[in-house]
């Protein structure tokens, strides 16, 4: 296949054919075109050894802040990344060079009309961090608030289009010429990208989260939100409260015994299950960098850019995930897999299922402090994608969540369990989920359904009764075999015979038993005795025949 290429994008096309036949996919490129973009380059790079994590990072680096985003979201994506790439993954926001301070103050400038000495009493040009869309800064306001200032990158909207038009192109060549790419949905994922970004992009977005987050946190004074400045947060730039402190996994024991690293390492996890179970809205990029260990002795949750939702269903559907996949269920959890996910036209159930079981007795003999529940899930997700079963995005998410969280537990408590929290925490989350659903709006839409349900059942009856009457009624039965199927029909055909025999020989015998004349037994007609005897052997051999072969199945 021949793609047409535009001329300036002919060297986002190299790089990207190139990445992927250095990183194992040269089975997805075969017959796609891409190869011939590469000439001469192609033999030498399908013989290089697969590069080293950190090598992928940096290579992401170097292709610019989209790709620097595209790994980003990739490391919640673990039905597509190996979980070794995934550490490497994350560590992509802390290595985007700077964005010079004169170009920061233009954009300032174009987004309040207002320079930096008019908006602000002090404002640090050197940033205190660069990331892959902007960079952030320390300021202060006049009453002597401090802030942290996050300013997009300059001309980053026209750079991300242009290369997200180009991934698009290239997804959508990838999977109508492979199954690897239609099977992982290529174009699916770009798309889920590019509305990533342009969430990402709009600042005002995140203002939204860091206030819906604090609120719903608001009863763990252990955590702290920090709280935008909504006069001065547009969307291109974002003012917030300055959290001070340093990266959880960078604390010493003295900072940890200071602290009480135990039981801030069971707030978070507790504070994190509440956001999954009960809010439906969660943080999900706990990395090291954005969460703190401030001064006061409290937890500073930042960076709200990439957050998780769910829908009450999903809630319930995780949560009971989670609990099955901690106590080693491996059924249990292939059935909630296959309802939380989207089966595909190739979903391999059987083999799913099999999968599924050896992923979980897998951790069964591991000491329960040393089983990784984010490591797990991610498995699972990787597994449900070989099978043809789509795992849901708010699963990958969760996922990476709950990895970031084993880390900065640990790094918290060094002998932190975080299954035994979720175990813990597990009856009071179900209780307050039960609570919430028993509230008066959701009591009011059962009473509607149940109001809708009487008044169509006479209508319903009254077409079941006519399909009958005109012998129209059909019953669809599904069955794994046939054969068996009509055996066992036989058999119940079998012994309700046999029961209606025996019930004919006791009324027999009991009409009998008023015939007088002739030879009896203890007083009684013989013939009745007589019925009375088969109708009890009859019985008893049913019963027999009925407790030996129900008792083998």
């Amino acid at each position: 296949m021949k793609i047409s290429l535009k001329p300036q994008h002919l060297k986002r096309y190299r790089q990207i054919a190139s990445m992927l036949l250095r990183y194992g996919l040269a089975e997805v490129m075969r017959g796609s075109g891409l190869e011939d973009l590469l000439g001469d380059e192609l033999g030498r790079l399908t013989q290089k050894a697969h590069p080293k994590p950190a090598e992928l990072a940096a290579e992401l680096e170097e292709m610019g802040p989209t790709f620097v985003k595209f790994g980003q979201v990739l490391s919640t994506r673990g039905d597509l990344v190996p979980l070794e790439y995934l550490a490497a993954l994350q560590t992509l926001q802390d290595r985007v060079g700077p964005v010079p301070y004169s170009e920061i103050e233009q954009v300032i400038v174009e987004e309040f009309g207002q320079g930096v000495a008019q908006l602000f009493n002090t404002f640090e040009p050197a940033p205190l961090a660069a990331a892959s869309l902007g960079q952030v800064h320390v300021a202060t306001l006049a009453d002597g608030r401090k802030l942290a200032v996050k300013v997009q990158r300059p001309g980053i909207r026209a750079k991300l289009a242009e290369d997200l038009d180009v991934l698009e192109e290239i997804a959508s060549v990838l999977e109508s010429v492979t199954g690897f790419a239609a099977r992982y949905r290529f174009r699916s994922i770009v798309a889920d990208f590019r509305r990533t970004l342009m969430r990402e992009l709009d600042y005002r977005t995140e203002a939204e989260n860091l206030r819906a987050l604090a609120a719903n946190l608001a009863d763990f004074d252990s955590i702290v939100v920090p709280r935008p400045v909504d006069e001065l947060t547009t969307s291109r730039v974002l003012a917030m409260d300055f959290v001070a402190g340093k990266k959880v996994t960078a604390i010493n024991d003295e900072d940890r015994k200071a602290a009480d690293g135990n039981r801030l390492a069971n707030e978070l996890q507790k504070a994190w299950m509440k956001q999954v179970c009960i809010d439906g809205f969660f943080h999900a990029d706990p990395h090291p960098g954005n969460v703190m260990l401030c001064p006061d002795g409290r937890i500073g949750l930042i960076d709200l850019g990439m957050v998780g939702r769910l829908s009450p269903e999903m809630r319930e559907r995780l949560l009971r995930l989670l609990i099955a996949l901690g106590e080693g269920r491996p059924e249990t959890a292939a059935d909630l897999a296959v309802k939380v996910g989207h089966p595909g036209p190739d979903f391999d159930e059987t083999r799913f299922r099999g999968t599924v079981k050896t992923l979980v007795t897998a951790n069964a003999g591991a000491p329960v402090a040393q089983i990784q529940l984010g490591r797990v899930i991610m498995d699972l997700a990787r597994a449900s994608a070989d099978c043809g079963l789509h795992p849901p995005g708010e699963l990958t998410m969760l996922g990476k969540a709950l990895l970031s969280l084993d880390e900065l537990g640990r790094a918290l408590a060094p002998g932190f369990d975080p299954y035994e929290s979720i175990r813990r925490d597990a009856i009071p989350l179900v209780l307050q989920m039960l609570r919430q659903g028993a509230n008066t709006t959701s009591l009011l839409g059962r009473m509607l359904e149940v109001n809708e349900f009487g008044r169509e059942l006479p209508s319903r009856v009254n077409k079941i009764l006519d399909r009958v009457a005109d012998n129209r009624l059909e019953v669809r039965v599904r069955s794994f075999d046939e054969r068996e199927l009509i055996q066992g029909l036989q058999k119940v055909a079998n012994r309700i015979t046999q029961g209606l025999l025996i019930a004919a020989l006791v009324v027999g015998a009991a009409l009998l038993t008023n015939v007088r004349g002739g030879f009896t037994i203890a007083g009684y007609p013989a013939l009745a005795v007589l019925l009375f005897v088969l109708a009890v052997g009859g019985a008893l051999a049913l019963f027999w025949d009925i407790w030996r072969h129900d008792r083998k199945r």
